[in-house]
Formats: structure tokens, C-alpha cells, sequence
């Protein structure tokens, strides 16, 4: 396979045009060297002034980049980064932002980002981020197709379904021979209406049509052996999310040789166009995605006319305001509907999901309704059900993989299954048991059909999904459950064997959630807005993938909220083409309100086998029948994303003087959350008939449990394009502190609309401030605390502790950056061991710029904490300089694992030692106390405790942590931080 594609690339020196500036892509030298000491590194500088979208005052409308005015300003922003790109001399530039973002991302030393930082003009500064990929007929499921589904009923035709709408595909690229792809039928009624929007190209490298109108790539990382430079897939997935959201109708799908169906896209009369970000990078075929590429290509999909771009890509969860969240935010600002996955972190449980701003729609992923049951049966007689499209199985040997792996072959390798670790000698004519994780399914059948195997039994290690793949021997793919007991089996010795029965489709309950889907609440706003927004089929979605990964098949199942995003993009794309004058963020209230949280057999839907919640589905499933006439929509425009920001943890890295303070809950979203309910709190929404008829809409509450919900007004009168506002009082009674309790409000009126917004609340005892900063060696501050709660409100001080320090000498780094994957020490990464023990409410590991005399320094953090199954990223922090933290707030006991990674030295060095601290506070440290130990609170009430602190040596770091208790138990903390 290797051969064929180094057959067919072509390495080609390509000029893109990015704004004002044209950069040649292929003569970018990978790894050149900046001007200055130390080696270069990516970084992404944003200017003070505003981008071009941001002269908009609608975000309903969509911006038009050839307008004078948005020339003129475009020239200006040029101007501006010139000059400031001027006071680096030496700094090579790669790419110019001034549509969605306004700066540029060039290669620098650390020194010069440290000094770029500090230039007046420049807002901020990032280093470039690599993000991973988040990775039979699903319309049939969604009441797409057939007679009588949204296709005919909105279109007339499937053909027409989608017209004068373009959804751009942020991703690995596009196959453009696929059928699903090739040129629509001519005349096209819509022509008109694309060509007064459409300004992108086609690079070469793939040839465009009427359909596929627009490819282009971006690469700013290190050359990549065996890829394309061009829009061409190599990897598959960006082939499989645009053909899911706009492929063509009724494309017959053939793998290894078969017909297995029919595939359409959500919106198959819309048209594409792919833009190239994400290319292969590692042993695993793991696709990362570079935050510079992925900003160029949002920037270049905004200017090109795009209606819809599908981001099924990783993300920030720990903030809105990183680069790729800003030019979101300018891209809805400009009209564009974003849709953009999850996450597939669902394992790693609550608030594993990322893309929490408002401006995105984040999708959650679920399944469909057509299964593939199969199952084996061991030689003890247990039979055991799973997925598997196979043939029937005879008894055979059964063995693990372990027991026929290569000599010399890593054990962690083999027992995955990885190419070429079976033993042909071993595994010949048997049974092979595979662990699920790390490389990809069907390379694990691969691996077992080249040494031999008759047949592959797939287990899951955690609870995850089944997933339905086309393997390239007969598979059955069990659960964690079903998998233990076929280890227990294995193990008890014998002569172990099993069979299978043929797979067979089923109809089954669905949606159900899939285990890997990730889930709220968002870490960003501290539970005041939910996220996911609605879900989508993420599981066995059939579609377009490259042959050049996928042995030569051209369609393919993956599975992952990947998958599902694009669901949402195509829908998008539809009610966009039906209703011209609908903005993202109708579009997205569209969807939303009227979701659905039951199955197709009428039952709440479930994950593993539980009921899920508004954490796991957002405001539920899509509905697309219902989402064209949802009645009434909530609109919010760039005014209402600032107010929110501002009023969140990502104030301090936004731009708030004069943005008015409001409660992040109060943002006019389709769904209520509030984080911290202090007993009592009322949020206002406001919404827009878009029905095209007066109507009179009257209210269902289902109040979350152990709270009241009061809505005022009750009944709103609301005539044709005008908008009515009501308030929502919840005031806590007897919900338990700290637990998100869910329910909802609905508006209905005669003419059956019924537009749902999910409640998630959660109360809280008290609200204090989360930080206290002091140089003193000794001082006071009066702390501020919000009660909750009628009783007693309790105070206590943990530390002052002065910092452990960790003495690292390290070196320059010359290539290769830190694997958050595969964790290891380096000449430029070191290593730190932390104990945390039981009953400790804090620990924290830093480092400081302060430490360091000459400016340049750039270290970057990042925390696991050892489990039985291996080390887990509890946090990291990687801004451009050396003052980086993590903290863990009630960390669970253990042993955690720092790396302390040496990203640039200024000044020439070639070595440096790094001083690294950590803390963990376990008590008191007799200099400090807090008075008085207790008070009086009452619900919606408001009292002041004294910290006070002594006696600190000079030039110490030193950490404390107060407690707040109703009596019983820590109800809350400030964190205390005395740099002496």
C-alpha cells in the first residue's frame, strides 16, 4: 500500500491565498530556523484590533468579504501586521488571519514570542496546538428518505435537498473520485444563488465539479511521509464526515467487493468543499490537526462563502478564547452554522466534553437502528452476543493473542493485535481473542488474517461501544462484561475453543448513547451553559473513506462523535437551504428545541443501559421533520457570546472593559443551566415566532427534582416575526447540594409546535472567590462568601505551604515535541513523582518566569496520575512563557506523575536546570488562620470571614487553600497563593 501511494503523490509547491497575503505552503522549510537563539516553533499571535467579521451587527447575515468596506478594513488590519511582525526581525510568517481572527502564526524563537507578548498591539500570544480526530442508512432512521419523509416533504425531490447551501468540511482532506462526490446533473436551478457567494478554489491535486466545488490544504508541520500535498484524503475520515453531511443520493456503497447498501448525505444537493488540515503523524495512523491549519482553513472557508463548516476535530475543555474558539466565534459572527464533535472521552466520565461555547453546535454521539447481531459460543457451552457481520464459524481453537505473538515482539502490541506481532506458525487455523484500543478494528483482522487466523473475537477492556465493522475475517466484538468471562475461560487452562454464529441485522432500540461519546457538564463556565447541544448516529455510519488506508475499499463504517457532527452540519445545511434568512444561531435553537429524549420504541433513551441525561444527549436527539417549523427560535449575536465570556473564568483572556455583567445562566440559549444555584436564581430568554403565524403559546414545566420552577408569564402572545421574553425563577428546596438535578420547559401552542429547553441546576452552599494573590510576608484580606443555606457556615485554612522544589537539568530541545499519548522522560522532558494522600484538598505543581533571568523561557506541564490500566492526564498547561500551574482541587490519593517539558531556552543556552514546585496541603501550617471559625448563614445570604498570614520567609512560594463547611462536610474553597 505504501508503494502505490508514494506512486501517486506529488509533492507540490502551492500558493494559497490567505486574506491580503499570498504563502507558498510547499516551500515552507519544516524545521527552519528563526533569527535569534534557540530553535522555532510555531506560535499564533492575535492582534488588539478587531477582524473583518467583526464589523458585522448581525450575525444573521453573512458576511460579504468583497464589499469595499471589507477591503479597507481588511487593508488596515494588513498594515497592522506588518508592523508588528516588523519588531521580530527574522520571524518567518506562514500564515495572516483577518476574517475570523485577526493576527498572523509565523516560526519564532521563544524569546521572540516572549517579546512579541509584550508589544503593545499584540492581545495575546499561543503556541500551535496538535488536535487529534474525534473518530445501514442513517437518513432512513433520521425520516429523511422514502415517501413521505422530510427529503419530499421540504424539497419535493432528494435531489433538490440541500440546493444553494455550501458546507465546508474542516478535516483530512476529500476523495474526490468517489461517487458520492462526482458532478450533480445539469442545469442547476441553484447556480445563481452559488456563484454570488462562492470565492474558493480548487488546488491542484484533485479535480472539482458543480459538486465537490473547492479543495484546498494547509500544512505547517513537519514534512509528512506518504501523505498528499494536496486536498487529496489519504486518511479517510475527511471523506466520511463530508460525504455523511452532503454526499450524493443513493450512491451504491461496495466493501471488499460486496454491495451493502445505498448512502446518502444529510444534504445531497448541497455542494462541498474540503480544506486539508489534519495529515498522518504517528505509528497508531492517528490524524493530528494543527490549531494554525485549522484557523487558515476556517479563515480561508468564512472568505470563500461557506454556509456550514463541519469540525470533527478535537478541542479546548478548558476554555472558549483559545485561537480555533475565536475564529469560531467570527465565523458565526459572519453567519456561518458550525457544528463540531463532542469529543470521544466518554469513558473518562463528567465534563469530558469539549467545543462549550455558544457559537458551536457540539454533538454528542448515539446510535442507529440498524444492528448486526452476532454471537459465539465457547467450548464450555456459555454463549455470548455482540455485533459481527460475519459468516458462521465453526469450533476452533481459541487463543489469546498474548499466546501467539511474535518472539521479541512488544507484549503491549501484540495483545492489541498490531500489524505484523501474530506468529503465523501460532495463530494458523484459530480463534484469535484481540483487546480493543489503540490501532484501529480492522487492522486488528488484518493482523490476524495475514498470520493465518480463521477468525477474530474482539473484546472490549471498559465499557465502549460494539461496533459493527467490515473485518477481514469472521468477527465477533464483545462487551467489557462478556470479555471478562472470555478471559476467565482462557485462563482456567484446557484446550479452550469456540464458534460463531452468522451475523444477522436486527432493528434494535435506538438511539441509545454510546459509551464513548463525551459528556457535560463543561469545565468552561462552571456548568452555567449546557453542553452537548443535541446527538446524532456516531456508531457504524456507512460512507465514503480512502482506499489508501482502508485496503483498497472506497466505503467504510467508523464510529465516533466525528461521525455524528457531520449529521448535524448536513441537517444544518437543509434548514439552511429551506429558510435563506435563518443564522446559525436559529438554526442551531432549530435542532435543539425540538430534539427528542426518547427511543423509536418510546422509552427514555439510555447509556449502558441506564437512563441518560441532558449531560449525555444535550437537548436530545435530532428530529429533522419537526426542526424546519419549530415554531419559536432563541437567537443570541456576538454582543451576547461577549457578555457570556465576561462573565465566565475566560474573562481574564478576553477583552471585557465596557461588555456589560451578566450571569453566564442568563445567555438566550435554548437549554438552562445554572452551575452554582445560591438557593435562588432567575434567568430571562427571549423568542422569535419564525412560523410565519400569530400564535399563542402556553407552558409544561417539569421542574428538576427538588426544585420549584416559576415562569412568568405563563402564556405568550407572540405575533409572526416578533419576539416575547418571560423569566424562569428556580428556588432550590430540597435537591442535595453539588448534584445536577434536569428537567425542562415547554412552549406549545394550537398549531402543535412544541419548543423544549432542557433545565440542568445544580445548587451550591456557598460562592467565594476562587483565588487570593499576595506578595506580603505578612497580611490580611476580608474574603466575601454567598450562603446558600440556613445554619452554620464554617471557615478553616489548609497551609500556608511553602513549595517542595524539584531541581531539573534539562536540555535545548532539537526535535521532537512531548507524546501526551506515550508520556517519557527526554533530554528535554523531566520527571517529577507526587504522593497525594487521602483527605488532601489541594494539590498543585508550577513553575515561574521569575526563576529565570533572561525572557524566553517556555516549559510546559502535564499530570497523570498512575491506575491500574496505566497513567491518566489529569492536567496540563502550555502557554508561551515558563509561569505555567495545574491544580487539583480534592485530588484523588495515589501517586501522580509530572512531566516538566523544556519547550525553547532563550539566549543561546544549551542547557538549563528548571526549578519545579508542588504542593500538597494536608493542614494547617501555624502561619496563618481565618476569623471567625464559624457564622451565621442563611439561604440568599452573604457573610465575611478575616484570613490573615505571618511570619513567610522571603523569596518562597508559598500555597494555602480555606474551607468552607455547613457542619459536616467542605462545602467550598478560595485558594491562597503568597509569593513573598
Amino acid at each position: 500500500m505504501v508503494t502505490a501511494v508514494q506512486a501517486y503523490r506529488r509533492k507540490l509547491l502551492i500558493s494559497l491565498t490567505i486574506g491580503a497575503t499570498t504563502v507558498a505552503l510547499g516551500s515552507i522549510p519544516p524545521l527552519a530556523e528563526a533569527a535569534g537563539s534557540g530553535p522555532s516553533s510555531t506560535y499564533i499571535v492575535q492582534l488588539t484590533s478587531q477582524p473583518v467579521a467583526s464589523s458585522k451587527l448581525d450575525s444573521q447575515a453573512r458576511l460579504d468579504v468583497g464589499s469595499a468596506a471589507a477591503r479597507q478594513q481588511g487593508a488596515q488590519l494588513a498594515q497592522d501586521r506588518k508592523q508588528i511582525l516588523a519588531t521580530v526581525p527574522g520571524a518567518k510568517k506562514i500564515y495572516d488571519y483577518q476574517y475570523t481572527f485577526n493576527g498572523f502564526a509565523a516560526r519564532m524563537t521563544p524569546a521572540q514570542a516572549a517579546k512579541l507578548e509584550r508589544t503593545p498591539g499584540v492581545a495575546a500570544v499561543w503556541k500551535d496546538e496538535l488536535r487529534k480526530l474525534d473518530t445501514v442508512s442513517t437518513p432512513k432512521f433520521l425520516g429523511l428518505s422514502g415517501p413521505g419523509g422530510t427529503w419530499e416533504k421540504q424539497f419535493g425531490d432528494p435531489a433538490r435537498a440541500g440546493e444553494g447551501v455550501i458546507v465546508g468540511i474542516v478535516d483530512t482532506g476529500i476523495s474526490p473520485d468517489s461517487p458520492s462526490f462526482a458532478a450533480l446533473p445539469e442545469p442547476r436551478a441553484d447556480q445563481a444563488t452559488i456563484n454570488a457567494k462562492w470565492r474558493g478554489t480548487c488546488d491542484p491535486g484533485i479535480t472539482c465539479n458543480n459538486k465537490l466545488i473547492g479543495g484546498r490544504w494547509f500544512k505547517s508541520t513537519v514534512a509528512i511521509p506518504d501523505e498528499f500535498d494536496s486536498p487529496r484524503d489519504y486518511d479517510g475520515h475527511g471523506s466520511h464526515t463530508a460525504s455523511t453531511a452532503a454526499g450524493n443520493h443513493d450512491v451504491t456503497a461496495v466493501v471488499n467487493g460486496v454491495p451493502v447498501g445505498k448512502v446518502s448525505g444529510m444534504a445531497p444537493a448541497a455542494r462541498v468543499a474540503a480544506y486539508k488540515v489534519c495529515w498522518e503523524v504517528d505509528y497508531a495512523g492517528n490524524a493530528s490537526c494543527s490549531s494554525a491549519d485549522s484557523m487558515a482553513a476556517i479563515e480561508a472557508a468564512t472568505a470563500d462563502g461557506v454556509d456550514v463548516i463541519n469540525f470533527s476535530i478535537s478541542g479546548s475543555r478548558t476554555t472558549n478564547v483559545d485561537p480555533v474558539g475565536i475564529a469560531f466565534f467570527n465565523a458565526a459572527r459572519a453567519g456561518v452554522f458550525v457544528a463540531a464533535s463532542a469529543g470521544n472521552s466518554g469513558a473518562g466520565g463528567a465534563s469530558t466534553n469539549a467545543h462549550n461555547a455558544p457559537w458551536i453546535t457540539t454533538v454528542a454521539a448515539s446510535t442507529h437502528d440498524r444492528l448486526w447481531e452476532a454471537k459465539t459460543t465457547l467450548g464450555n457451552g456459555a454463549t455470548y452476543t455482540g455485533v459481527g457481520l460475519g459468516p458462521v464459524v465453526g469450533s476452533a481453537p481459541l487463543v489469546a493473542a498474548s499466546a501467539v505473538g511474535k518472539d521479541g515482539a512488544d507484549a503491549a502490541q501484540v495483545r492489541l493485535c498490531f500489524t505484523g506481532t501474530l506468529d503465523p506458525a501460532k495463530a494458523a487455523g484459530k480463534i484469535v481473542v484481540c483487546d480493543r484500543g489503540t490501532n484501529a478494528r480492522t487492522d486488528k483482522s488484518n493482523a490476524v488474517k495475514q498470520a493465518g487466523g480463521a477468525a477474530m473475537l474482539l473484546l472490549n477492556t471498559s465499557p465502549s461501544s460494539l461496533n459493527a465493522d467490515f473485518h477481514f475475517v469472521p468477527t465477533v466484538h464483545l462487551d467489557h462484561v462478556a470479555g471478562a468471562a472470555v478471559r476467565a475461560y482462557l485462563n482456567a487452562g484446557g484446550s479452550p475453543a469456540a464458534s460463531f454464529a452468522a451475523g444477522t441485522p436486527a432493528v434494535g432500540a435506538a438511539p441509545s448513547m454510546a459509551a464513548f461519546s463525551s459528556m457535560g457538564p463543561g469545565l468552561v463556565a462552571n456548568g452555567d451553559i449546557l453542553k452537548p447541544d443535541v446527538t446524532a448516529p456516531g456508531v457504524d455510519v456507512l460512507a465514503v473513506v480512502s482506499p489508501y488506508t482502508n485496503a483498497g475499499n472506497t466505503f467504510g463504517t467508523l464510529s465516533g462523535t466525528s461521525m455524528s457532527s457531520p449529521h448535524v452540519a448536513g441537517l444544518g445545511a437543509l434548514l439552511m437551504s429551506k429558510n435563506p434568512a435563518w443564522g446559525p444561531m436559529a438554526v442551531k435553537s432549530a435542532l435543539m428545541t425540538t430534539a427528542s429524549q426518547k427511543d423509536n420504541q418510546g422509552n427514555p433513551i439510555k447509556r449502558e443501559g441506564e437512563v441518560a441525561n441532558a449531560f449525555n444527549y444535550g437537548a436530545g436527539h435530532v428530529v429533522p421533520g419537526t426542526a424546519f417549523n419549530p415554531g419559536l427560535v432563541y437567537l443570541s449575536t456576538h454582543n451576547d457570546w461577549n457578555r457570556f465570556i465576561c462573565a465566565t473564568e475566560d474573562a481574564l483572556k478576553h477583552d471585557c472593559d465596557g461588555v456589560p455583567h451578566r450571569d453566564a445562566s442568563s445567555l438566550n440559549y435554548p437549554s438552562i443551566a445554572i452551575g452554582d444555584l445560591p438557593g435562588v436564581q432567575t434567568v430571562t430568554r427571549r423568542v422569535t415566532n419564525v412560523s410565519g403565524v400569530n400564535s399563542i403559546y402556553h407552558l409544561d414545566v417539569e421542574a428538576p427534582p427538588g426544585y420549584t420552577v416559576e415562569v412568568t408569564p405563563t402564556k405568550l402572545v407572540v405575533a409572526a416575526g416578533d419576539y416575547a421574553d418571560y423569566k424562569v425563577k428556580i428556588t432550590r428546596t430540597t435537591a442535595p447540594f453539588g448534584e445536577f438535578k434536569f428537567g425542562s420547559i415547554t412552549w406549545h401552542d394550537k398549531p402543535g409546535h412544541k419548543v423544549r429547553s432542557p433545565i440542568a441546576v445544580r445548587a451550591s452552599e456557598v460562592t467565594a472567590p476562587k483565588e487570593i494573590v499576595s506578595s506580603a510576608q505578612s497580611g490580611s484580606q476580608g474574603i466575601e462568601v454567598d450562603t446558600a443555606f440556613a445554619g452554620t457556615v464554617t471557615a478553616t485554612v489548609n497551609g500556608l505551604a511553602a513549595a517542595d522544589m524539584s531541581a531539573l537539568a534539562l536540555k535545548n530541545p532539537t526535535g521532537g515535541s512531548f507524546d501526551t499519548d506515550h508520556p517519557a522522560t527526554s533530554d528535554h522532558t523531566g520527571k517529577v513523582t507526587v504522593t497525594v494522600p487521602a483527605g488532601a484538598n489541594l494539590a498543585k505543581f508550577a513553575t515561574f518566569n521569575s526563576d529565570y533571568p533572561m525572557e524566553g523561557m517556555d516549559i510546559d506541564l502535564f499530570m497523570y496520575r498512575k491506575t491500574d490500566t496505566g497513567l491518566v492526564l489529569v492536567g496540563n498547561s502550555g502557554g508561551p512563557d515558563a509561569d505555567e500551574s495545574i491544580t487539583l482541587t480534592n485530588p484523588e490519593p495515589g501517586e501522580y506523575e509530572v512531566y516538566v517539558d523544556l519547550f525553547g531556552l532563550p539566549g543561546g543556552q544549551s542547557s538549563a536546570t528548571i526549578s519545579a514546585y508542588s504542593w500538597v496541603l494536608t493542614g494547617g501550617a501555624g502561619n496563618a488562620a481565618v476569623t471567625p471559625a464559624s457564622q451565621r448563614a442563611r439561604v440568599a445570604g452573604e457573610v465575611t470571614f478575616q484570613l490573615a498570614w505571618w511570619g513567610l520567609t522571603p523569596g518562597k512560594h508559598y500555597l494555602g487553600f480555606v474551607s468552607y463547611g455547613d457542619g459536616t462536610k467542605v462545602v467550598g474553597g478560595t485558594q491562597v497563593r503568597i509569593d513573598t
